[in-house]
């Protein structure tokens, strides 16, 4: 086969791609020009599922599905910034789980407002400082984070989106193994890690600190330290990475979501987030559930919470697959708000991918 020839042929479609890529790009400029016409959000985490969706099922092949999803998300993210530089909040400091789960999910080149806590998230939403708000609400390991679920009992902000990112931890330094005597971390992510710390630096001195950017920080300017952090962390604070993956599991995941004054229109694979609290009564809590089962709704999470304001008295969060506009959805949530003393939906929005 000529090298040359088949070089050549490459070239030319690399220049046929990168001038379809600039006409898409030009019609999404015209997209969101519409859309600031009709007053429409100009996040749409539905059409980005709904083309994945589509190019998923006329995709031929060799390239593969994980790395067709890769290229058009960053396709979709540049046109999106075109259309607007959105104001993204989120749980900072920068290099937080958290902020790359934005970043996954909005691009790096969006406008990032770092937040001291998941509350001042939702305020700068809520003011209309930042356009969305990305907080933790799930780890496969360590389960909700309830101060997440606290917040949406007095906010009226929707979820609009759910990012899933994979966790993993490293062991980074700026000293060798063999030099580390004290070790920052966040709690959580002790927790995650418990088993490699105990077998192999069981004397090291351990320090928790509110988030793992900030042990990266600390780790940087204290000789003989260590911190337990991301990639992009270690990267940010000039830390080397001594030993990856520490944590105990695989497949651990963190859920987050992402918040705005609007929820999702539908995708056709969404998922629906309501709170709802009921009289205290035996057999309460399985009456509230029967609209669901009797509408052949799938509940994928059911959580308890203490509304705060009376001694025993709860609200539950649930998580069932549908939209909020699906006909068998409207009728089991019009059922269950005649039965609890109230119920709020969250959002519909589409399932998160891992």
């Amino acid at each position: 086969m000529d090298l040359k020839r088949l070089r050549n042929k490459i070239d030319k479609l690399d220049v046929e791609i990168l001038d379809l890529l600039n006409e898409r790009l030009k019609i999404a400029q015209q997209v969101g020009q519409a859309k600031k016409l009709r007053k429409e959000d100009i996040y749409a985490p539905n059409r980005e599922k709904e083309i994945l969706i589509n190019l998923i099922k006329k995709n031929k092949g060799p390239l593969p599905i994980d790395e067709l999803k890769n290229i058009f998300r960053e396709i979709i993210k540049t046109s999106l910034l075109l259309q607007k530089k959105l104001a993204i909040a989120y749980l900072g400091p920068e290099a937080t789980f958290t902020h790359l789960a934005a970043i996954k999910n909005f691009g790096r080149q969006a406008e990032y407002v770092s937040c001291k806590s998941i509350r001042d998230v939702f305020a700068e939403v809520e003011k209309e400082r930042a356009e969305y708000g990305v907080v933790p609400v799930e780890n496969t390991t360590e389960g909700m984070v309830n101060y997440t679920l606290d917040m949406f009992m007095d906010s009226d902000l929707k979820i609009c989106a759910e990012i899933m990112l994979e966790i993993y931890h490293n062991l980074a330094s700026r000293d060798t193994l063999n030099d580390i005597e004290k070790l920052y971390s966040h709690p959580q992510t002790l927790a995650q890690c418990r088993n490699y710390l105990e077998e192999k630096l069981p004397n090291i001195k351990i320090v928790e600190v509110e988030s793992n950017a900030r042990a990266a920080q600390l780790a940087a300017a204290d000789v003989r330290s260590a911190a337990i952090v991301s990639t992009v962390a270690a990267e940010m604070y000039s830390l080397n990475i001594l030993v990856s993956r520490i944590e105990d599991l695989t497949n651990n995941y963190t859920r987050f979501l992402v918040i705005g004054k609007n929820d999702s229109a539908k995708s056709n694979e969404d998922k629906t987030s309501i709170l709802f609290s009921i009289k205290d009564r035996v057999g309460a809590l399985y009456d509230m559930l029967i609209p669901f089962r009797e509408a052949g709704i799938n509940l994928t999470k059911i959580e308890s919470r203490p509304t705060k304001k009376k001694a025993w008295e709860y609200v539950f969060f649930v998580d069932l697959i549908g939209h909020r506009e699906d006909a068998n959805i409207k009728k089991a949530l019009a059922e269950l708000e005649r039965e609890c003393l109230f119920l709020k939906v969250l959002g519909s929005y589409p399932i998160g991918e891992e």
